[in-house]
């Protein structure tokens, strides 16, 4: 399967990079984001990144750990890249400035949303009910790809609820899964990152083809 994926994939490059796609990442501030939206923008895709802070996230020196960051020149780099304030799911602890209407303007034109919000804690779940309520409200038929370690990883990087956090993991895809037309549950691992975003980048092409 995943040869066919990969086959399907080459063969489609071309072709997607000259009609383009419109790819959402949510939360993609972070290594994860930073590596797979320069692939897609190298190959004709636009980008928009939803993130807490897009002010703070292109600032030239990362000013704050509390929030991502990919920096001026790294935008500068890649003009394909947009970054759009959002609510993160949360809103009692906004802290964008310019968040209303993410939804109409970002979602609404989607392709594909890849869900990369990080953590293990509530935050997660709220992201990731915030993403599938708007998309279905907006654009139900987007491509939905949500982005977890596997859990062997996450037993290996943490030791503090790590059954818990499975859990939280388990019920963010099912949202995705029991709700939405198009998607993919992907699990990855963290330490083969270039690997890993080519496959997320695999999934899209296959998908949307």
């Amino acid at each position: 399967m995943n040869s066919l994926v990969h086959i399907t994939a080459l063969l489609l490059t071309s072709l997607n990079a000259a009609n383009g796609f419109h790819i959402v990442l949510a939360g993609g501030t972070g290594k994860v984001g930073r590596e797979l939206s320069s692939k897609l923008v190298e190959e004709g895709h636009d980008v928009t990144i939803l993130c807490r802070n897009a002010f703070l996230a292109a600032a030239p020196s990362k000013v704050s750990s509390d929030f991502g960051w990919l920096g001026q020149s790294f935008l500068e780099k890649y003009p394909g890249i947009k970054l759009r304030d959002w609510d993160g799911g949360d809103l009692l602890d906004i802290v964008g400035q310019d968040w209303v209407g993410w939804q109409e303007d970002t979602l609404s034109k989607a392709d594909c949303v890849v869900n990369l919000c990080g953590g293990f804690t509530q935050q997660r779940e709220m992201a990731t009910e915030r993403i599938v309520r708007e998309s279905l409200r907006v654009n139900p038929t987007a491509l939905q790809i949500t982005v977890a370690p596997k859990d062997e990883e996450l037993r290996m990087i943490s030791n503090v609820a790590v059954d818990s956090k499975m859990k939280r993991l388990k019920l963010c895809e099912d949202m995705v899964s029991q709700n939405c037309l198009n998607y993919e549950n992907m699990r990855l691992q963290a330490n083969r990152l270039e690997e890993e975003c080519d496959n997320i980048k695999q999934v899209i092409y296959a998908k949307l083809s």
